[in-house]
């Protein structure tokens, strides 16, 4: 996830400044920060440094609608706590893990899912703002009365 910041400020609309002007327009700790992060990236194993590249590559190929919604989820991403990050990183293993017709299956039945039931959807949608908005003394509540539901 580190490495996703980098890559998305490379991925920014181009300014009409060249890449060396907007990097001098920055505040030093921005500068910094991208500092470290090259730092670090230049520390990967020549795979992961290819492996970022390509994805780099795919991201820059996806149309601009897609470029935004992809950044959104990572502004998302980012306001979730060190908890909630890991285990959405730990479904996200286990849903690599499927076998890629398992993965399609899965998919399908939700596209249909929510074509057939579209209140469902945005009833989804709204639980999804109400849940972002939750503190997380409010959300480890609601955690554990979903706990005493499923008993």
């Amino acid at each position: 996830m580190k490495h996703v910041l980098l890559l998305t400020l490379l991925a920014m609309p181009a300014f009409a400044q060249s890449p060396s002007e907007r990097f001098n327009a920055l505040p030093e700790s921005e500068k910094q920060a991208l500092r470290d992060k090259l730092a670090a990236f230049k520390k990967l194993s020549p795979e992961e440094q290819a492996r970022l590249r390509e994805n780099f590559q795919k991201f820059k190929a996806l149309p601009s609608d897609e470029q935004t919604r992809i950044r959104e989820n990572l502004e998302r991403f980012k306001t979730l706590s060190p908890d909630e990050r890991s285990q959405l990183r730990e479904r996200y293993q286990e849903w690599r893990k499927l076998d890629p017709e398992k993965r399609e299956a899965m998919r399908a039945r939700m596209r249909a899912w929510l074509r057939e039931n579209p209140e469902r959807r945005e009833q989804l949608r709204e639980n999804l703002q109400r849940w972002r908005n939750l503190n997380e003394q409010q959300r480890e509540q609601l955690r554990e009365r979903l706990r005493e539901r499923r008993r």
